[in-house]
């Protein structure tokens, strides 16, 4: 087989692995599986899971090698790939009026200003896709091969708005995918980013009316108000909502949810926690969210930190040992933190604990969750205030896997700073508990 762009490189091989044992080694490039060129990493999965399988193997030497494999069903070779897509990433080619990336201040690291729209990030990452960059062979593959659920930004199912929103004259055209997807059977889950006065009032009555059809293979749609950041010179003029506002999205989600919860046994359509701290009204009770299955957009995550701290809460016995610690995160949750810090309080009388919200200056004060805190706007804040032996931070204020925030400063620059031990939780109410009383 002629070499082509579908040859990829071997970054490492699993030690012990069948890979391993055929001697693969790091810099061989894999042309070809079963005499069929790879596209991307499903193709390569796809492929592998066979129990029979013959893999073209290009040396650094340039010498090939046709290796014959027999395996168990679904087991891995062991190989891991310098891409990790094993094909480039696709960015976006909307230019939407709300895009949170567009009012990003200059300066910051390359990777925060790339926008990506691919599919196969929404299946291996839980990324959201406007289906506005996506061929027909794409829709094929997602059905072949499985690739569920799809995350799918949808903001308005009017064509012609839609089109507007994402300053793209396809993408009222890329709904038709829906329908492909829908027809193939795959689940899938949406996103409407409400912007107001534009894709709000009727027009949200209409978008979820429309989406409706698609249950049961849509399992859920999740509705979030626009983040409006400082940065937005030159960027439609989009508004904040106020409370009056929040209570009318909330008036007509609550509306729809027992409506198709009598019909489907299904709420369905789910509104993001911001919604209810700006409206002044109780989160819903757990039955409501389904399931959690838009933890990631910001719905639910309130309620079930909170569950999660009460069955933790229930099950301590408390003691009376010393302790002093700071808890630092975004306006957002920090009533909700401070009501477990006095909770906690009860059964561990001698447990000091200090609730510090972080105002976002660095973003604007409109943005108050805690994953866009950046380290210079904690420092800031934090310095000179009472933090006892430790300063626990949420893992969402960190990029994935490192201990860097938003702008780069360290998890050590803001110890060296602010000079106490800081630890990072996880996101869990239970992690939050066994931090404070550690």
């Amino acid at each position: 087989m002629s070499a082509g762009k579908h040859e990829h490189i071997i970054k490492s091989v699993l030690p012990g692995s069948i890979a391993a044992e055929l001697e693969i080694a790091a810099g061989d490039r894999l042309i070809a599986i079963n005499e069929r060129e790879i596209e991307d990493v499903f193709d390569y999965h796809f492929y592998t899971n066979d129990e029979e399988l013959v893999l073209l193997i290009k040396k650094p030497d340039g010498e090939e090698w046709e290796l014959e494999i027999e395996k168990e069903y679904e087991e891995d070779l062991g190989i891991e790939f310098e891409q990790g897509l094993m094909d480039e990433y696709r960015s976006c080619r909307n230019r939407c009026m709300f895009c949170f990336i567009d009012q990003m201040p200059e300066g910051m690291r390359d990777t925060l200003y790339f926008k990506d729209d691919d599919s196969r990030l929404s299946f291996l990452q839980g990324n959201y896709v406007t289906l506005t960059n996506m061929s027909g062979h794409d829709i094929d593959r997602i059905i072949r091969y499985r690739l569920e659920p799809i995350n799918i930004s949808f903001h308005t199912t009017n064509p012609e708005l839609r089109c507007r929103m994402l300053h793209n004259r396809f993408a009222g055209e890329a709904l038709k995918n829906v329908d492909k997807l829908y027809e193939g059977g795959i689940q899938m889950n949406g996103q409407i980013v409400l912007c107001k006065g534009i894709n709000d009032g009727e027009e949200l009555e209409r978008s979820i009316e429309s989406l409706t059809k698609y249950i049961p293979c849509l399992q859920s749609v999740s509705v979030v108000p626009v983040g409006l950041t400082r940065y937005r010179d030159g960027l439609y003029p989009l508004e904040p909502f106020q409370r009056e506002d929040a209570r009318r999205v909330l008036k007509t989600i609550h509306r729809w949810q027992e409506r198709l919860y009598e019909e489907y046994g299904t709420h369905f359509i789910h509104a993001g926690d911001e919604w209810y701290i700006l409206a002044g009204e109780e989160l819903p009770e757990e039955e409501r969210y389904d399931g959690y299955l838009q933890l990631e957009n910001g719905v639910g995550m309130l309620r079930l930190l909170e569950e999660e701290f009460r069955e933790a809460y229930e099950g301590a016995e408390g003691d009376q040992r010393k302790r002093e610690v700071s808890i630092a995160t975004g306006l957002l949750a920090a009533p909700y933190i401070q009501r477990m810090a006095e909770q906690l309080a009860v059964k561990y009388p001698k447990t000091e604990i200090h609730v510090y919200p972080i105002r976002n200056d660095f973003f604007g004060e409109l943005i108050t969750v805690s994953g866009l805190i950046t380290g210079q706007d904690l420092i800031r804040q934090l310095r000179g205030r009472e933090l006892g032996e430790r300063l626990l931070l949420p893992c969402n204020m960190f990029r994935s896997g490192e201990e860097v925030f938003l702008d780069d400063v360290t998890l050590s620059e803001v110890e060296e700073a602010l000079q106490v031990e800081a630890y990072i939780v996880k996101s869990s109410g239970r992690d939050l508990m066994e931090a404070v009383i550690a």
